[in-house]
């Protein structure tokens, strides 16, 4: 379990982008479950519809990806820093199943599938009271970024 304090010292992400809250289980080299929680003050809310808010699917894949983070960094034993950075690398298979909106409870279910020559590929699943969200494939890779 880690707390939104132990997530903060792992990734460099900050408000309004941070999209993990928490992280109910993480087996290093395997899977993590985390969770966003979906407030009515999101940002995004205010024009993504106004009349109707939903969560943007982009950033539900951005949730997943911030888990994948998470579970790169448990993995390997590396600790985020100013000079290494995860970026997608590629997104596959992302289906949008339903409509994420305040109130909601995001589950992020991600698995490690594979490791290979500095490229993470991840299976992702995003869902609320049990129901998919969002699936997608993710590709990620850290690089050194030196000033």
């Amino acid at each position: 379990m880690m707390d939104i304090y132990e997530i903060l010292k792992k990734l460099p992400h900050r408000y309004p982008i941070l999209m993990v809250d928490r992280v109910l289980e993480i087996n290093a080299g395997k899977n993590i479950k985390a969770v966003k929680n979906v407030s009515a003050n999101e940002p995004y809310f205010q024009g993504h519809f106004p009349a109707r808010p939903v969560m943007p699917g982009v950033l539900m894949v951005e949730a997943l990806a911030q888990a994948a983070g998470l579970l790169s960094f448990a993995t390997y034993g590396v600790q985020q820093d100013d000079n290494s950075v995860f970026y997608f690398a590629g997104i596959d298979e992302a289906r949008f199943k339903r409509p994420v909106q305040p109130g909601d409870q995001l589950i992020l279910d991600v698995n490690l599938e594979r490791a290979k020559s500095g490229i993470y590929k991840f299976a992702g699943r995003a869902s609320v009271d049990g129901e998919t969200a969002v699936e997608a494939k993710l590709m990620c890779t850290m690089r050194r970024v030196v000033d």
